[in-house]
């Protein structure tokens, strides 16, 4: 049976999109090492990326903007990106398992919430590892057109240094504007 592993990436950043991914692993080429991605070092978690996209049987990565994050709210954008990591992959599930309590709006596949879904199931891990790798890679792309954020290092989460960016260099477009400390800036 193939089963697809769904998982996101940036749901509590205050800037740039949500990714989710979707993975189905292969049974005859395992992976070994893979985790719930915020136990695994950057290093790890890079050759990892590399090996899930050589050795798994499909896997997909989609998004939802910053815009759509403001449109629907991060809970719906989420499902949004998930439901298109989904219908991404070239190899279509029999089931899909989704890290968390609730299950996607859209999906038409058997689908199972699991909490905590990442730590346990490998093809939840993987797809947490390739959401991860791509919302950290967009952020260090962010970073090099906004340098005075310090985009690469906080990734876009509400830290010190990025309430600190925003006092002093103003809200960029891919801020969500919908998120409380933007408001806030915006003067809203």
């Amino acid at each position: 049976m193939f089963v697809a592993g769904v998982d996101e990436a940036g749901r509590g950043p205050l800037v740039g999109s949500v990714v989710a991914a979707a993975v189905i692993l292969d049974p005859n080429n395992p992976i070994e090492g893979l985790n719930d991605s915020k136990k695994l070092t950057e290093k790890k978690r890079e050759k990892l990326f590399l090996e899930i996209k050589e050795k798994a049987l499909a896997w997909s990565i989609a998004e939802a903007t910053h815009a759509e994050i403001d449109e629907f709210n991060i809970l719906q954008a989420t499902f949004l990106a998930m439901l298109r990591a989904v219908e991404g992959l070239q190899t279509q599930p029999e089931k899909v398992i989704v890290d968390g309590n609730q299950i996607p709006k859209g999906i038409t596949i058997p689908c199972e919430a699991i909490v905590g879904g990442d730590a346990s199931h490998a093809e939840i891990s993987a797809a947490s590892i390739l959401a991860k790798v791509t919302r950290d890679h967009q952020m260090k792309a962010l970073d090099l057109q906004y340098p005075d954020f310090g985009f690469a290092k906080h990734k876009g989460y509400p830290t010190k240094a990025h309430f600190e960016a925003i006092a002093t260099h103003g809200v960029i477009d891919e801020h969500r504007r919908s998120y409380a400390p933007v408001r806030k800036a915006l003067g809203l």
